[in-house]
């Protein structure tokens, strides 16, 4: 059973609970929300796996939402399918071109909703759903939450175990702390931005001397997981 959480924005609460209720048939954890505010607060907030959101909504509608969500770094990457009634061809192109993954035209049949949700979630996930990533032999396994480095389990406080996950899945680019504030302790949590550099060493001391290169310090930005070594 998957454990990925979908957020479902509609603000029609019969068509969210028919969704939730497919969904969580089929193994995933669901979000809900509303309306589009507030749709993006639980984005922010608990950073779902996926986004279903609806496109004509009052107060905000679903492409608004889909433009936002991809012009931003920090939530650029999450997987977006857009519900609608809005059935022409143009209609399709446009979510489409805001970034959307999918487009899913009302009705809907429930397993063809989790049929197109799981595609989506391969193409949008290289690594694969919960498959193990490893790097220079250091290995993490989303399952069993363990870090280990060839047969040695590794110990990690489990902040800095979510670092490394968040990290290592975003190979490669540089984060500002206050993104991996956003990513890894939540917006709606409110702590000194330094707090990243005492997990960032902490994180180091775990992995040891031999794979602490990964975990790499980008001036004046902040910090990037890469097994590319400075010259």
């Amino acid at each position: 059973m998957t454990s990925k959480k979908v957020l479902i924005i509609d603000d029609e609460s019969s068509i969210r609970e028919m969704i939730a209720v497919a969904l969580e048939m089929a193994g995933y954890e669901c979000l809900e929300a509303s309306n589009s505010r507030e749709g993006y607060e639980v984005i922010v907030d608990s950073r779902p796996d996926l986004v279903l959101v609806d496109w004509m909504m009052p107060n905000g509608s679903g492409i608004e939402l889909t433009r936002r969500l991809k012009k931003d770094a920090i939530t650029a990457e999450i997987p977006i399918i857009m519900l609608t009634a809005k059935s022409e061809e143009s209609n399709k192109i446009q979510g489409l071109e805001m970034g959307a993954d999918d487009y899913i035209t009302k009705p809907f049949s429930p397993k063809e909703l989790v049929a197109r949700l799981k595609a989506v979630l391969r193409r949008t996930n290289p690594q694969g759903i919960d498959e193990p990533i490893n790097v220079d032999g250091l290995s993490l396994d989303p399952i069993s939450q363990r870090v280990t480095i060839g047969d040695r389990a590794l110990d990690m406080g489990p902040t800095e175990y979510r670092l490394l996950k968040f990290l290592i899945t975003h190979q490669e680019r540089a984060y500002s702390r206050a993104q991996l504030l956003d990513q890894v302790w939540g917006g709606n949590v409110y702590v000194e931005e330094r707090t990243v550099d005492v997990h960032i060493r902490r994180l180091r001391k775990a992995i040891g001397k031999t794979h602490d290169y990964l975990i790499q310090t980008v001036r004046g930005t902040g910090y990037r997981f890469s097994n590319k070594r400075a010259a």
